[in-house]
């Protein structure tokens, strides 16, 4: 798997999500600072939701192969601004978060990576039930950054 970079808003399931990829069983705790570890660069949601924070993302996105918008479907609001990924010079995909939760909604999770310019290609996980963890993981493992 090639190195790829998440980010999304604060709670929206991230560092979850590294380490479900990475298959890292280690407690859980709040990003302060961009971390590189496992093959993913893992980001504060802080910097996705402050814009002076954008040239940190966009410059360390330059270390990844792949962008990963992080959304959770029991947000009811888009906190990425409209087209936010075409600050990357990186492709963009989209996976949306929490879908094991009652108050989950993919399809508006869906709508709010689209907005951002994730485009297409979005996946739908669960860190808790492992949910679209294995597809995940299948594409990133097929090079899914050379696909977009």
């Amino acid at each position: 798997m090639n190195k790829v970079m998440l980010i999304g808003p604060v709670g929206a399931g991230k560092t979850s999500l590294a380490a479900a990829l990475a298959k890292n069983s280690r407690p859980v705790t709040k990003t302060q600072d961009i971390s590189f570890a496992d093959g993913a660069i893992d980001t504060p949601g802080e910097y996705a939701q402050i814009p002076r924070f954008y040239s940190a993302l966009m410059v360390t996105a330059m270390s990844a192969s792949l962008v990963i918008m992080v959304q959770d479907a029991t947000e009811g609001k888009s906190t990425l601004p409209p087209a936010f990924a075409g600050m990357f010079a990186r492709p963009v995909i989209g996976v949306v978060t929490k879908v094991d939760l009652p108050a989950a909604d993919r399809e508006r999770a869906r709508a709010c990576l689209e907005q951002a310019g994730a485009g297409k290609t979005v996946f739908f996980v669960s860190t808790v039930t492992g949910e679209g963890l294995n597809e995940l993981m299948d594409y990133l493992q097929r090079g899914g950054a050379c696909h977009e």
